[in-house]
């Protein structure tokens, strides 16, 4: 049943977008504005950030990785659609995992926390024992 606000007019729908997607569309408004040499820049920015959380995201390279990449396609969706499609994706499945996080009840909770608990006891043993070195030996 449509709500009508205090003039009597239909209310408008509701926005169920996440808060973020919501920022990212005003603020790739305002960035359409800017000067071209701005938003070049803003796109080589982009790019190089993606580019750093790809090689961050690599086998021994310390760093996170995924989280670079998700800020480099935040510079990125301001200019190119297939960014802003792949940015909100993912942040659409951030808010979905947020949301399941918030339904577990407490035994699920201690569950995985003794899992992990039990995962790391497990890995501490066998460097222990099989004398697996933490960091490469260059």
């Amino acid at each position: 049943m449509a709500t009508e606000d205090a003039t009597g007019a239909p209310d408008a729908p509701e926005d169920d977008r996440p808060e973020l997607l919501i920022k990212l569309q005003e603020r790739k408004e305002r960035h359409k504005q800017r000067n071209i040499v701005h938003r070049a820049a803003i796109v080589v920015l982009g790019v190089l950030i993606v580019c750093a959380g790809v090689v961050m995201s690599g086998p021994g390279v310390p760093g996170p990785g995924i989280v670079t990449i998700l800020i480099g396609l935040g510079f990125l969706a301001l200019e190119f659609e297939r960014a802003e499609r792949l940015l909100e994706r993912a942040i659409i499945w951030g808010d979905r995992a947020a949301a399941r996080a918030e339904q577990t009840t407490t035994k699920q909770r201690v569950i995985a926390g003794i899992a992990a608990a039990a995962a790391i006891a497990a890995f501490a043993a066998a460097a222990i024992l099989w004398d697996i070195p933490l960091m490469p030996v260059l």
